[in-house]
C-alpha cells in the first residue's frame, strides 16, 4: 500500500515527533510535581536513559508511546508500508527496553511504564493515581 502523504509531508510529520519532553511525559511529570514528588529527567547515566527518575524511591519510568514500543492495544498497528524498515526497528525498540529494564532492576530500581493509551482523559486520573501507588510500594520494599 502506498504513502498517501508525499516524501516531503511524511519526512516533516516525523521530524514533529518528539524523543523527550512529549505531552504524555509532560502530563505525568506535571501530576507527580503537584504530589509533591521530586524527580530527574531523561538520565543518561542509567540504562534507557529514563524518562523520569525518582532517586529517593529507587524508582525509574518510562512513559511510552503505544506504536514505538508495541504496545498490545488499538494505537498499535503494524505499518501497512515500508515494513522492511518498521518491522525491525520496533522489534528492535522492544528488545531494547527488555535489556535496559532488566539491567535496571539488577542495580536495584523499580522499573514502572506507563503507556500513552493509559493517559487518555477517561483513564488518566486512575493510571496516574495506581502511578502512586507503585512509587509508595516502591519505598516500603527498599526500606525492608
Amino acid at each position: 500500500m502506498a504513502d498517501n502523504h508525499s516524501k516531503e509531508q511524511r519526512s516533516y510529520n516525523m521530524s514533529r515527533i518528539r524523543s523527550k519532553d512529549n505531552k504524555p511525559e509532560d502530563l505525568v511529570r506535571k501530576y507527580l510535581f503537584s504530589k509533591g514528588f521530586r524527580y530527574r529527567k531523561n538520565v543518561r547515566k542509567l540504562p534507557g536513559c529514563p524518562d523520569i527518575v525518582l532517586s529517593k524511591y529507587k524508582t525509574v519510568i518510562f512513559v511510552n508511546g503505544c506504536f514505538w514500543h508495541k504496545h498490545d492495544c488499538p494505537r498499535f498497528v503494524w505499518p501497512s508500508s515500508n515494513q522492511d524498515y518498521w518491522i525491525p526497528k520496533i522489534t528492535r525498540n522492544v528488545e531494547r527496553d527488555i535489556i535496559n529494564h532488566n539491567l535496571l532492576r539488577l542495580q536495584g530500581w523499580n522499573v514502572i511504564v506507563v503507556w500513552e493509551c493509559e493517559l487518555k482523559k477517561s483513564v488518566r486520573e486512575n493510571r496516574l493515581e495506581r502511578l502512586i501507588k507503585e512509587i509508595i510500594s516502591s519505598q516500603h520494599e527498599i526500606s525492608k
